[in-house]
């Protein structure tokens, strides 16, 4: 694994800098936005499915603008005027599609007609979405290639995906179109891209971030919104602009830290499933590099988390395939429409009777309390996100219709990724170094419900050890 030990933080390499650059007038929300736009349009990677341009112009422009004026909210918004891509799943925003990578979704639906809760905020954060990222079907791989294209690929290493779903996202991001871009999870669609990619990402306690006011992504609580992105702070700052008063069905929940000092810290290196050795070398570092900052490294017994990431699956799995079977009969999507897998995990779906359903949410409830236990005298967890290296594109072919070799595929990939899903807890992807194919390495944190800032805090412990860097700029600057 290679390192830079220097802990500095380097001028505009992430959104916080660019917004920063912005307010003090160094660069501009339309040059920043033009920039974006040049490489969107070149883009080798396949990040982008579509393309407002205009809207992107329209919105910089007028940010500018009101910058000029000395509008507070211009002025104070954290990422001033910044471009910005959702992902096409997920929360919406107003003026561009979400099509889920689906062609029959795109012949039904048109663009979105409102911005949901959660990109209002964005917007007021200073946001300026553009372009919406390449998903797989449904987000039903941890591949990003939907049928039709484009094929979404890792900026490290063409041949290796970004991962799913928001695998574009996380193209995006690593290659410098944008600093910053919409990304949600819903199995650890967050997480898995960001591992893949050298990225932070963040999938928040349940209840923490909204799916209002159509609650389209909601999935009975296991998904959560928010961003991938190129450090730490950014990932907070965005946490703390789109969250609370969610208008949803949980009790408030605010966020709150304790801290960082003297932590219990649980490991867990090991895993049922394969493990590669890199992988588990990536977390012993991030341990031995917590602990030399005065943190107590308690080593866990695999067996189990295993064992709740299990139940996790099953309840996951029963709540995803119900979603899909009445995604396609509400909007009468036949067989033929979609690929084979996913028409096969629609009929899985349809035949389950209501008491499975039933028994999957209160197996839910079963398993955050047990997650709730799971962390007595523990303040988080450190494991790794990812089994082994990217999935490499094409790895998963959509052309199956064996729905337990499809889901076994996926847990292979990233073990223990829908438990805290499933769970409601949040957990955090870290970039901490590379392989020696010059892939990157990354760790996972996990938390108790509510735990958010602690593991942003944790993780900006390790991003300050170990700076990481990018196969390019963002657009826009010369960081």
């Amino acid at each position: 694994m290679s390192f830079d030990q220097s802990g500095a933080t380097a001028p505009l390499s992430d959104a916080t800098a660019l917004a920063e650059a912005v307010r003090h007038g160094e660069l501009s929300a339309t040059a920043l936005m033009e920039a974006s736009i040049e490489r969107a349009q070149s883009d080798p990677f396949g990040c982008i499915c579509h393309l407002n341009i205009q809207m992107g112009r329209n919105a910089a422009a007028a940010f500018d603008k009101r910058l000029a004026e000395g509008d507070p909210a211009a002025v104070n918004a954290p990422f001033a005027g910044l471009p910005f891509l959702a992902k096409d799943l997920g929360n919406g925003a107003k003026g561009l599609p979400v099509y889920a990578g689906s062609k029959a979704l795109a012949k039904r639906l048109g663009p979105e007609e409102h911005d949901s809760l959660t990109f209002e905020r964005f917007r007021q954060a200073g946001l300026l979405p553009y372009g919406v990222t390449t998903t797989p079907e449904f987000g039903l791989a941890l591949t990003s290639e939907p049928p039709g294209g484009p094929v979404a690929r890792n900026p490290w290493n063409t041949e290796y995906s970004p991962g799913g779903s928001s695998g574009g996202a996380a193209a995006a991001v690593a290659s410098g179109i944008v600093a910053m871009a919409h990304a949600t999870d819903a199995a650890g669609s967050i997480r898995i891209p960001a591992a893949c990619c050298g990225l932070v990402g963040l999938k928040p306690s349940r209840g923490l971030t909204s799916n209002a006011p159509d609650f389209g992504n909601h999935l009975m609580g296991i998904t959560g919104d928010l961003v991938l992105a190129r450090s730490v702070r950014d990932v907070r700052l965005a946490l703390v602009a789109i969250s609370g008063h969610t208008m949803g069905p949980y009790g408030e929940l605010s966020l709150s830290g304790v801290p960082v000092k003297g932590l219990n810290l649980g490991l867990v290196d090991k895993m049922k499933w394969p493990l590669a050795g890199d992988q588990a070398e990536a977390v012993r570092a991030a341990a031995s590099r917590l602990e030399e900052r005065g943190h107590t490294i308690v080593d866990l017994c695999e067996d189990t988390l295993d064992t709740l990431a299990e139940t996790a699956d099953r309840i996951v799995r029963t709540m995803l395939s119900v979603a899909l079977a009445g995604w396609f009969d509400a909007l009468s999507i036949a067989e033929d429409e979609v690929t084979p897998i996913a028409a096969a995990v629609a009929q899985e779906g349809r035949g389950l009777p209501a008491t499975d359903l039933f028994q999957a949410e209160a197996d839910a409830a079963g398993l955050a309390y047990a997650c709730w236990k799971l962390f007595d005298g523990i303040d988080a967890i450190i494991m790794p996100t990812l089994a082994g290296p990217p999935p490499k594109v094409g790895a998963m072919s959509l052309d199956k219709t064996d729905t337990n070799t499809f889901w076994d595929q996926m847990t292979s990939i990233a073990p223990r990724a829908a438990l805290a899903n499933a769970a409601g807890l949040p957990a955090l992807s870290l970039p901490h170094g590379r392989s020696t194919s010059g892939l990157p390495l990354s760790l996972q944190l996990v938390g108790p419900i509510g735990s958010d800032l602690l593991l942003l805090d944790i993780a900006r412990e390790l991003e300050v050890a170990s700076r990481w860097t990018y196969p390019a700029d963002i657009a826009g600057t010369n960081a």
